[in-house]
């Protein structure tokens, strides 16, 4: 049928439904449809009955979803670059619960691999610092951060000076240990600051130690997805060590990668692709079908090898989706932020949360699609202006708290209980900018909905900035006309039909700020 027909049909439909007052038909076979004011008046009633779970659904099911976010190697504090992955996955999280999926926060630790030892060998030289020796400037190649001094004094407090003589083959294993779990110590902290906490905390030693990674790998060569060659030369500039040998390798191109990919090195030890194959395998073992990676962008081009052994490992059963996030441009007046030296030559995490506040942090870090770059301006993001949209959304949760204080004190008789305000005549809110403000309220379910299916929790704050946009429209418009402010002399009803209307509206921009991790404010 051609598609005008078949709007036509639609449109004979529609225009059986009590609330629809017109259906319009237009060009190839849009269909425009017009609802009866008192539709969209009714609809703030249920806003107030729902309250914070207006928007909520169960959409998932239930349905196990692993979202793994941060995995910072264990070697130090968290910088400002951490921070957009970590705000983000924290915040998609949340999203999918929002919706009804059964949500497991997850990071990986990644304490397997080389970098550990060099963070045993820079804690020893701290160890040896504490016990009084001079130890110079910090050799390169070791991490050079005052974060470890303390490491070094936890280090004696427990062994006193048992390692300070002994071979690195004596004092490795344990200095090794301790200092991760310092280190995690440390990034748990870092994290506590923006209120991430994880379900779980996946050591990447464990499959090294339990055998995990030869399971991985045995489901890989039980499909016959495992075999020995040789890789092609890399495109480009050889590596200086790149030579041409044979190795265990994975059929990737099978599943949509551009080259096999080597498990096993040619001296036996496992790559680290290996260990990410097993990884996923757990996760998959663990009932999750639907599984999120965070990354940072620089680990984009490891996407499709891990995606296509996840393919492999299911039979296309899970799905793994790799979200990337771009870096963080740190600016104060326009201008580039100078490292830290105290920090290590780099930014912390927690210096930024100190400087302007968790709210500031977690909401600006979500003002930006994920795999766009986004520039954080400590000056921008403090003022209090239309051009910061935390404050403006904040600012707007804040009026109706003044509003509702000013009308306690105007109508010092009147019951504006929840109660109360579920039984005003909504019909009284006709004018076109508070029907267009109710509008743009209830389209808030649908916004959640698509944004957690898209994995996007940025369309949160773009949706609650344009909420707060409608809502400030309204009251300057008052300021202009006093039959539309909020509060009117001698006008019981028509203040709390309004007064319940901006309550809806304050319900909704809590509950979006909550998607976020961030707290409205009552006053500012």
């Amino acid at each position: 049928m051609k598609p005008r027909d078949i709007a036509a049909l639609i449109a004979d439909e529609l225009r059986k439904i009590d609330s629809v007052t017109d259906v319009e038909i237009a060009g190839p076979g849009f269909i425009n449809i017009r609802l009866k004011a008192s539709f969209v008046q009714e609809q703030i009633l249920k806003v107030l009955e729902l309250g914070t779970d207006y928007g909520r659904s169960d959409y998932g099911d239930g349905e196990k979803v692993n979202v793994e976010y941060v995995s910072v190697n264990p070697t130090g504090p968290l910088h400002v670059g951490h921070c957009r992955g970590a705000v983000f996955g924290d915040a998609l999280a949340t999203l999918l619960d929002h919706v009804g999926y059964d949500v497991s926060r997850e990071y990986y630790i990644n304490d397997a691999g080389g970098q550990i030892d060099v963070l045993a060998r820079s804690a020893y030289v701290r160890y040896l610092e504490a016990l009084g020796e001079n130890i110079g400037e910090i050799e390169g190649g070791l991490y050079p951060g005052d974060y470890l001094i303390p490491v070094g004094e936890a280090l004696v407090e427990k062994y006193g000076d048992k390692w300070k003589d002994q071979p690195e083959s004596e004092w490795l294993n344990p200095i090794r240990s301790f200092a991760t779990d310092a280190m995690m110590d440390l990034i748990r902290e870092d994290l506590n600051t923006l209120d991430i906490q994880h379900d779980v905390f996946f050591s990447e030693l464990t499959l090294h130690e339990n055998g995990g990674i030869q399971k991985g790998l045995e489901q890989l060569e039980e499909k016959g997805l495992i075999y020995t060659g040789v890789l092609e030369a890399p495109k480009g500039k050889l590596p200086d060590d790149w030579e041409e040998r044979p190795q265990t390798l994975f059929k990737a191109t099978e599943f949509g990668d551009d080259v096999d990919r080597a498990l096993k090195k040619s001296d036996g030890a496992w790559t680290y692709f290996a260990a990410d194959v097993a990884y996923h395998s757990d996760k998959v073992a663990r009932g999750f079908n639907i599984l999120i990676d965070v990354w940072g962008a620089d680990h984009g081009g490891y996407v499709k090898r891990v995606q296509s052994v996840v393919t492999a490992l299911t039979d296309g059963k899970a799905a793994l989706d790799v979200r990337l996030c771009q870096m963080v441009k740190l600016l104060r007046d326009g201008d580039p932020v100078k490292m830290s030296k105290r920090s290590g030559n780099f930014i912390t995490l927690r210096d930024v949360v100190k400087e302007v506040g968790k709210d500031v942090v977690r909401f600006i870090m979500l003002t930006r699609k994920n795999d766009a770059s986004l520039e954080f301006d400590f000056a921008r993001v403090t003022e209090q202006s239309k051009d910061n949209p935390v404050f403006y959304v904040q600012y707007g949760h804040a009026r109706v708290s003044s509003v509702f204080r000013k009308a306690a004190a105007a109508y010092t008789d009147m019951d504006m209980s929840e109660d109360a305000l579920k039984k005003a005549d909504l019909n009284l809110l006709n004018d076109e900018s508070e029907l267009q403000l109710i509008k743009t309220m209830v389209n808030w379910p649908r916004i959640v909905e698509s944004a957690a299916l898209a994995h996007e929790p940025h369309r949160i704050s773009y949706y609650l900035y344009d909420l707060a946009s409608e809502f400030h429209a309204l009251w300057n418009k008052g300021n202009d006309r006093v039959d539309l402010r909020f509060i009117i002399d001698n006008n019981k009803e028509i203040t709390l039909s309004r007064l319940a209307m901006i309550r809806a509206f304050s319900i909704i921009i809590a509950s979006g700020l909550k998607i976020l991790g961030v707290e409205p404010r009552n006053e500012m």
